[in-house]
């Protein structure tokens, strides 16, 4: 006979791998913060959507605190697996338009994740040194695209590249955090993020 296939979330997660189980519960868990909110990151909450057993978020996160603090560096991980992918080209520029585009893909893209990312979706949550250290690690492609545009020309001879990286990320989650507020509806949205990072690096240029 058969075996029989799994069924539900977590058991066709479960037969694919503990990296796929991992994921597959962050997922769930991240998806009921943003339903529902922060009280919603129970064990007892995140076992029942998954349809598995609180022991098991126990061996992977913790406690409530653990998956906040998963969360948190999957969706840093996310953004750097996404920033990444980015083709480098030839153009040091685009290259840097490139990388804010996809940034702003990812954060549309991973809603769920995003809140907890930048401090809006767990509060009391505070990142460890180690979490902060793989939030800036994720933009070290930007950082290495701003430096390539330094040695280039592009930007200013004298420009701080950490002060560049920054700055873009600063005005990219500032008319992100806008648009996911629902202030900037349809196009709007892009049409604002390209004005405001094109005038975050108009303050480096030559």
């Amino acid at each position: 006979m058969p075996a029989k296939s799994p069924t539900g979330a977590f058991a066709r997660a479960q037969a694919l791998g503990e990296a796929a189980l991992r994921t597959a519960l962050l997922d769930i868990a991240a998806g009921l913060l943003a339903a529902e909110g922060p009280a919603a990151l129970s064990m007892r909450r995140v076992a029942a959507a998954a349809d598995c057993s609180t022991t098991v978020l126990y061996r992977h996160f913790g406690a409530k605190d653990g998956i906040t603090r998963e969360l948190y560096l999957e969706g840093f991980a996310r953004l750097r697996r996404r920033l990444d992918a980015v083709p480098r080209g030839d153009d040091p520029a685009e290259h840097l338009a490139a990388l804010g585009r996809a940034y702003r893909a990812n954060a549309l893209e991973e809603p769920n994740f995003y809140g907890v990312m930048h401090g809006e979706g767990v509060p009391g949550f505070v990142p460890d040194d180690e979490c902060r250290t793989a939030a800036a690690a994720s933009l070290d492609v930007l950082r290495e695209a701003a430096r390539a545009c330094v040695e280039a020309g592009v930007l200013r001879a004298d420009a701080d590249v950490d002060e560049v990286t920054d700055t873009l990320w600063a005005a990219a989650h500032g008319v992100i955090s806008l648009e996911r507020g629902g202030h900037f509806p349809g196009a709007l949205g892009e049409q604002r993020f390209r004005t405001l990072t094109r005038a975050a690096v108009g303050a480096f240029l030559p």
